[in-house]
């Protein structure tokens, strides 16, 4: 589980909060803004996307939850494979191919099983990692967008009171009215810049930081199938698939192995 994008939302709010002071905090609720900025964001949103983006978002929400992709993981499936496909031939992983919960995974392991040249398998694969690429930046792009549209509305909120204010600004009225749309003007561009840097932008983030974790297994399980096409030596194919993960990854590793040596002796 991987908590730190709800927990850093919270943190920000609930500091946020205190910087206002709880007595102060019923200067800052106005229905009027919260319609404004938080309604016309998410109905400028739906007008940009269609529904097919729209129907992904809640299962991003678990993503960023949870991280299923451990190229570690895959790097010790691709080595058993590897022993595998050496001792008993390809024709072999076919029914380790078809208990992979992986599609991609899956996929790749078919492709050789079906002896599909190493060219085609590497054409079909990074076709379909392109896919996945190019189906998370739209995902990414939607709340970056609402990272721009909430500002933008917190701006339209903010003409809007002044355009209250100003018409309202006469004898009769008072300074009650011109109090009040003058707090619209302003609160509403305290709801969006919130709104933009503690929501949107962190949750874009986290999904761009998830995808490229993505990425990288997917390249780890091109690598590998093809390396196990090619009849690689499995310790080679281990060690050459280790590269490719980022220096405190592989430290971490070699520590581990160093220690599981140490117990075996």
């Amino acid at each position: 589980m991987d908590l730190t994008t709800f927990i850093g939302i919270i943190a920000g709010m609930v500091l946020v909060l205190y910087g206002i002071g709880v007595k102060d905090l019923g200067n800052f609720w106005d229905l009027q803004s919260v319609i404004i900025v938080v309604g016309g964001t998410y109905a400028a949103l739906i007008a940009s996307y269609p529904a097919r983006v729209l129907k992904q978002l809640p299962k991003q929400f678990k993503i960023l939850l949870k991280n299923p992709y451990n190229a570690m993981e895959f790097i010790d499936q691709l080595y058993e494979l590897a022993i595998i496909a050496r001792k008993s031939g390809l024709l072999a992983l076919e029914e380790k191919a078809n208990t992979m919960k992986d599609p991609f995974f899956r996929e790749g392991l078919m492709l050789i099983v079906d002896s599909t040249t190493p060219q085609q398998v590497n054409e079909i694969l990074n076709n379909t990692l392109d896919y996945i690429s190019e189906r998370h930046s739209e995902i990414i792009e939607f709340y970056e967008k609402g990272a721009g549209y909430a500002p933008a509305f917190g701006m339209v909120g903010t003409l809007i009171g002044l355009v209250n204010m100003l018409k309202s600004m006469n004898m009769d009225t008072g300074a009650d009215g011109i109090s009040q749309n003058m707090a619209i003007a302003l609160i509403t561009t305290f709801y969006g810049s919130l709104m933009a840097n503690m929501f949107f932008m962190p949750i874009a983030k986290k999904l761009q930081v998830r995808s490229d974790e993505e990425y990288l297994c997917r390249k780890i399980i091109i690598e590998g199938i093809l390396a196990i096409q090619a009849g690689e030596n499995p310790n080679f194919l281990k060690e050459k698939l280790i590269a490719y993960l980022p220096q405190y990854e592989k430290s971490k590793k070699q520590k581990k192995g160093k220690g599981g040596a140490a117990e075996e002796e």
